[in-house]
């Protein structure tokens, strides 16, 4: 079972208008996604950072946008279809030891939710795996929920599976780390 599970309802909470105070998407990721990439948002929960992403890569790009619950894609894909980029979103339904079988991405996106992985090590080696020779990984943990001490373990194991880090963005409330494959 997941650490640490965030039900689907729940995301209602996180996912509100307030949010744009505190995480602005398209400022956030401007330095990591272009037009035409592929990009990956683990754990998307009901679509608040892939909606954006999907908008960054333009008609060319695509967004996988991976979640543990189908209510939460189906969410997702609802709300893409409103903003006019449900043709740009792949939803893909996982488990909770496997991220799915995928194309590899230039982006990928964890964000408040390797925290709630069971198995970090094989989380970091399966994204590791499929990012891209040129490939980043941005990982975000709440401050809140997340210790320092707990983070660095996480950057800890995702630097033993193949990830290097290769800067610290500053995001609001959280730790943050961006990893390229070494």
């Amino acid at each position: 079972m997941a650490k640490h599970l965030c039900p689907w309802w729940l995301a209602y909470a996180f996912d509100n208008p307030l949010r744009r105070i505190f995480h602005k998407p398209e400022e956030m990721f401007a330095p990591y996604i272009r037009e035409g990439m592929t990009a990956i948002d683990l754990g998307c929960g009901m679509g608040y950072f892939s909606i954006s992403m999907a908008r960054m890569v333009g008609e060319t790009g695509k967004v996988i946008s991976v979640d543990l619950q189908q209510q939460m894609l189906d969410t997702l894909m609802q709300r893409a279809k409103q903003t006019g980029v449900a043709g740009r979103i792949t939803p893909l339904l996982c488990d909770e030891n496997n991220i799915g079988n995928h194309d590899e991405v230039d982006f990928a996106l964890a964000f408040w939710m390797a925290h709630e992985t069971p198995d970090e090590r094989l989380f970091f080696t399966q994204v590791q795996t499929i990012l891209k020779k040129t490939g980043t990984l941005l990982l975000a943990e709440p401050k809140l929920h997340v210790t320092g001490d707990n983070f660095q373990k996480m950057l800890n194991i995702a630097q033993e599976t193949g990830l290097r880090r290769i800067g610290s963005p500053l995001i609001s409330l959280s730790h943050a780390a961006l990893f390229e494959k070494q």
